[in-house]
């Protein structure tokens, strides 16, 4: 087979769909299973779907003449489908029949009443309600009484289509089955009344039912027990007016306030038994087998796994509004903090005595660095504009693309270069640490570049003794892409805005290693870096937060970094970053119950930073849940009301943070896009190192992969 012959075969055969990766698969779930639990909610509160149209009267033409003046219940299956048969309560005869539940409040009280005078009765329920309320479809159907279905939803169904017909019939066989093992062949349509009324309308409705078995019950007498008229006009309306004729009488155990109708019920029984009247069901008052059949083996475990889940949904929804409350809370908390104490931050930033004397003596900057040999020689360029005294050491650790050898081919006099076998970042920086000829270690990524004012910027603090690190400001590069300019967003505001608030509180928890600085007495009192997280930058923080030296924010030390320009490098730096992020905070919990310094940043500083850290934005798909809810089932306009306020505040706090960092306002053209795809992707990326870190599962160190597009830039 020749070479162009085998390249056909492969171009003509069909690929394979490759499967979403795991990573994917388990916090999608998580949220889709949350999604649909809510869902169920909705259905057994008849939210979801609920049609509130009811159809006026229209022309008879097409009902027979049989069903217009015959009785009140209508059998039009089988062959009688096209000639129904009509069917009249036999004389001295009384059924009475409820409808619209159970109600948890009102069935109770009216099977204990019929249960007093030994009545039977037809309840026509709804699978909403019975989904809701099973012990009392149990409790129904063990006291003898009949089960007839009065659709899922409650729509009138002269609007429905034939497929949403099937569906409340069938979702309502399924919520009978799971709460008391039955099915039943009798229905009665909302809003209907008597069968004289049914119209072209109404009557497709009954005969599409009853093509599919079901018997149709309508009435000879309305209470219009739910105008609540008073207990004597119930029991007036419900007497029947002939004497001694048989009737079929609507009453309702659900839908309001029925004590009425509890309290009318009793004494419409004593009256017609007075009377001479048998009470029966309609199956009995006719003459035929109950309506309300048993079911097994997949029908009924079918319903059984229904009523279960649906009652987790109606258990659950409590607790999730209950998370919903807290998300609010610690989101417009944080935004509100933010608004008082990031200003503060930026006028004292803009004092040129805040520190006091000036800092002027060398430092070394630290170069961790490993395979960036795209990135290297920027950095070094960027180092060597330097407008202050540095000695800088390169630690290449263990790089198999010729960084040592680049970084020695520059020649520059004030770098020095390490080789040291691959032993992760904490290793090399410790390596570093130990090499540094000053007090004072600036510690930046091998993919990152300062501007000429950066160090010099960076180390004014260190003038006050009690200050022992520095955060400085890390900026996105390759902010032109979509994906750079969402990071770009957050950055200056999920990052830099958060650190003007995080100083104000003095509990600093991360100093990017893009860009940071460190008293070398600090670092040596918590032991140098550790490689007991995978956020070595944030552990390092809280360590010397727990040491009592204060941290605080440089916003005009300015760092160039390159953000991951792709989801896939994006997903692994994010994931790494927020899975050590909770590796850091559980390893420093002690701190909570220590004294002195610690004890203060865990006491007050560590609880602060796992709430707005990680249980917000743990949260925070919630937000997105009740959202699609909402546009999807519920009020639709109001909910995208609400979702664009959210926006607007969202817009105006990113402007102010943009102003405050000097930044152009432009990009922000790209967040409505960000709220939509991007947050909700690090919402995943949180949700999936959350379940690594309860499974107890291990992250490896991910490189990503540079181009080298960040330069030294500008002066700003």
């Amino acid at each position: 087979m020749s070479r162009h012959q085998r390249r056909r075969q492969t171009l003509l055969r069909p690929r394979r769909l490759a499967a979403p990766p795991l990573r994917f698969v388990m916090p999608l779930s998580l949220l889709a299973c949350l999604l649909a639990l809510i869902v169920l909610r909705g259905l057994a509160t008849n939210e979801v779907f609920h049609d509130s149209r009811v159809a006026e009267s229209v022309d008879q033409t097409t009902v027979p003449d049989q069903v217009l003046k015959g009785g009140p219940v209508v059998d039009a299956r089988g062959e009688k489908n096209d000639d129904p048969v009509s069917y009249r309560i036999p004389d001295r005869t009384v059924v009475l029949s409820f409808d619209d539940g159970p109600s948890e409040e009102w069935t109770p009280e009216i099977l204990k009443i019929l249960a007093a005078h030994n009545v039977r009765a037809d309840f026509f329920v709804t699978g909403s309600m019975t989904a809701r309320n099973p012990d009392m479809i149990r409790k129904i159907v063990a006291e003898g009484h009949e089960i007839g279905l009065h659709s899922f939803t409650h729509p009138d169904l002269a609007f429905q289509s034939h497929a949403r017909l099937s569906w409340e019939m069938a979702q309502t066989q399924l919520a009978l089955a799971g709460a008391a093992g039955v099915h039943s062949t009798l229905f009665r349509p909302p809003y209907s009344s008597y069968a004289g009324a049914l119209d072209d309308w109404s009557y497709p409705v009954v005969k599409y039912l009853g093509a599919r078995g079901y018997i149709t019950a309508f009435i000879d007498h309305d209470t219009d027990d739910w105008k609540l008229p008073g207990v004597d006009a119930i029991v007036k309306e419900a007497m029947p007016a002939t004497p001694g004729a048989g009737e079929l009488i609507l009453l309702h155990d659900a839908g309001g306030d029925r004590s009425q109708t509890v309290a009318a019920l009793g004494i419409l029984i004593e009256k017609l038994q007075a009377d001479g009247y048998r009470f029966a069901t309609i199956s009995e008052a006719l003459g035929a087998t109950s309506a309300t059949t048993p079911v097994h083996g997949f029908q009924l475990w079918a319903g059984k796994g229904y009523i279960w889940t649906t009652q987790l949904a109606v258990h659950t929804l409590p607790v999730l509004i209950a998370l919903l409350a807290v998300v609010g809370f610690l989101n417009f908390g944080r935004f509100a903090l933010m608004l008082v104490l990031a200003p503060v931050h930026a006028r004292r930033a803009k004092r040129t005595d805040l520190w006091g004397e000036p800092v002027t003596e060398p430092v070394t900057v630290l170069v961790p660095a490993y395979n960036e040999r795209e990135c290297i020689a920027n950095t070094l360029n960027s180092l060597a504009a330097s407008d202050y005294p540095i000695e800088v050491i390169v630690i290449d650790d263990g790089s198999s693309d010729g960084t040592a050898d680049i970084v020695e081919e520059m020649a520059l006099p004030f770098v020095r270069l390490i080789r040291k076998v691959n032993g992760g970042k904490s290793s090399a920086l410790n390596v570093g640490i130990a090499a540094a000829s000053h007090d004072i270690v600036v510690m930046m990524d091998g993919d990152t570049v300062f501007e000429p004012s950066t160090v010099r910027e960076l180390v004014q603090p260190f003038a006050d003794p009690g200050i022992g690190a520095v955060s400085g400001n890390a900026k996105v590069g390759n902010r032109d892409s979509l994906i750079g300019a969402w990071q770009h967003i957050e950055y200056v505001l999920g990052h830099n805005l958060d650190r003007r608030m995080y100083d104000m509180l003095g509990i600093i928890p991360t100093i990017p290693g893009a860009v940071g600085a460190f008293r070398k007495e600090a670092l040596d009192a918590v032991g140098g870096m550790s490689d007991d997280t995978l956020a070595e930058d944030t552990d390092i923080t809280m360590a010397v937060l727990c040491e009592g030296w204060r941290i605080v924010y440089a916003e005009r030390a300015r760092a160039w970094t390159e953000a991951p320009a792709s989801i896939q490098q994006l997903w692994s730096q994010r994931y790494r970053w927020s899975y050590g992020s909770m590796q850091a905070m559980w390893k420093h919990r002690r701190a909570v119950t220590a004294r002195g310094p610690a004890g203060r940043f865990g006491r007050f500083g560590l609880p602060i930073v796992v709430l707005f850290g990680v249980v917000a934005p743990l949260l925070a798909p919630l937000v997105d849940i009740f959202l699609m809810y909402g546009v999807l089932f519920a009020d639709a306009g109001l909910t995208l009301v609400s979702f664009g306020g959210f926006l607007s505040i969202q817009a105006v706090l990113s402007w102010y943070a943009f102003r405050l960092d000097r930044e152009k306002p432009w990009h922000l053209i790209s967040l409505p896009l960000q709220q939509v795809v991007y947050r909700q992707l690090m919402y995943i990326v949180l949700l999936q190192s959350t379940i690594t870190a309860f499974t107890g599962g291990r992250l490896r160190w991910q490189k990503l992969r540079r181009t080298g597009e960040v330069a030294a830039p500008v002066e700003a």
